[in-house]
């Protein structure tokens, strides 16, 4: 028998039980893993939490960020930015964004 046993889940998608509710959108950091909650989840309820995909996420306010950059999500501020200090690392700018813009489209957790 090979090492792999079952097929578990979808592999853009992990098992969470969180412990307060979880709404469409809200971001998850469990340790390095960056995950968006693309559907709402109940507390203390298993749901599922994308860990890959393309989403639209909020930017911090100034800076511009080149597509393909690397970008971190700021937990403080709630916000994706280029700064690695301080932060987790959450995928790949998949289009340009303006100093101006207030979003980023980004594909998470994506190694390239």
């Amino acid at each position: 028998m090979g090492l792999a046993q079952t097929y578990q889940y979808d592999p853009d998608h992990i098992d969470y039980t969180p412990g307060s509710a979880v709404g469409v959108g809200d971001i998850v950091q469990l340790g390095d893993l960056f995950c968006v909650a693309d559907r709402p989840i109940a507390a203390n309820v298993k749901g599922a939490l994308a860990v890959e995909g393309a989403f639209i996420l909020p930017k911090a306010g100034s800076g511009a960020i080149s597509q393909g950059a690397t970008v971190y999500w700021d937990a403080t501020n709630s916000v994706i930015t280029t700064t690695s200090s301080g932060n987790k690392r959450a995928g790949f700018a998949i289009e340009a964004a303006a100093s101006a813009d207030v979003t980023v489209k980004v594909a998470i957790n994506y190694l390239g």
